[in-house]
């Protein structure tokens, strides 16, 4: 016979409970607020009024964000960046991690400390913008790429974890025969999986809802990224030509907005469940040693 012990829940408890539980709502509230306005039929849209669930759903607001050139200009804007530059991080962060495991590695010492350097010491904005300028990329989408290929921080947790792995198994594979090369795609990439997919859900994220640098180095509208067009769309004059009501077909500018706001978020949200475990187990493996 087994036993199942259940804790019995105190005043403390229930009090802790609906405490978090109000406050998930209420971070919950502006998610749905822009979900039910941008499913919100434009004939019964009502400025300033909030829906918690549409009065009568339409996908008018997508429709037309979806037929508009700068909107669908944007997506393939963005899609590129984060597709290119994601995989480009991932390989550049963990060859350059692994390269710095490498005890018998020259000038290894003087790589990480040049490393460590950047993570205390910016160049700043206008350094940056310059180094840009002088190698040809504004208006050019490797302006957001090749900048972003790595940085101090995920290196040196990289470093971390690649350093945490057997190191029996790579001298295991040397008296087999294998090269550095060989070591690194049969041993140490099977092994990195978790981190893989934890680090390449963060340079995602990263990409998609890069801004800042979009918006100094592209000044083509016709290369803007999601989020330079949703903030140009939502706190400047609206690229897509949309009014403030629904006259001529065109869906109020409120609705349109948060469409795109929408479709911003989407991809991420969708993404995120399918590499949850990996997340988890990639940071928790990050921080282990031995």
């Amino acid at each position: 016979m087994s036993f199942v012990y259940r804790k019995r829940l105190t005043a403390a408890d229930w009090i802790n409970y609906s405490a978090l539980i109000s406050l998930s709502l209420i971070c919950m509230f502006p998610f749905i607020y822009i979900f039910s306005v941008s499913f919100t039929d434009p004939a019964v849209y009502v400025p300033l009024q909030f829906y918690l669930f549409p009065p009568k759903w339409s996908l008018d607001a997508y429709k037309y964000i979806l037929s508009t050139q700068s909107f669908l200009n944007s997506i393939k804007s963005t899609f590129f960046i984060t597709v290119v530059g994601t995989i480009l991080q991932v390989i550049v962060t963990f060859t350059l991690a692994y390269g710095l495991t490498r005890k018998d590695l020259d000038g290894r010492k003087l790589v990480l400390g040049f490393v460590i350097f950047t993570l205390v010491f910016h160049a700043g904005i206008v350094p940056n913008y310059l180094v840009v300028k002088s190698l040809g990329l504004l208006n050019s989408y490797w302006s957001l790429i090749w900048p972003n290929l790595t940085n101090a921080w995920t290196l040196i947790v990289v470093k971390s974890f690649l350093d945490s792995l057997p190191p029996e198994l790579e001298e295991s594979a040397q008296i087999d025969g294998s090269n550095d090369v060989g070591i690194f795609f049969k041993i140490v990439i099977p092994l990195s999986m978790p981190a893989i997919a934890a680090f390449t859900l963060f340079f995602a994220v990263s990409q998609w809802n890069i801004y800042f640098n979009a918006l100094i180095y592209i000044s083509d509208a016709n290369k803007w990224t999601l989020q330079v067009l949703i903030k140009a769309l939502v706190l400047d004059s609206t690229p897509l030509g949309a009014s403030g009501t629904a006259a001529d077909g065109i869906p109020p500018l409120e609705t349109v907005r948060m469409a795109a706001v929408t479709f911003a978020m989407a991809p991420i949200l969708i993404v995120y469940p399918f590499l949850q475990k990996y997340f988890a187990k990639g940071v928790m493996l990050g921080s282990i040693k031995g």
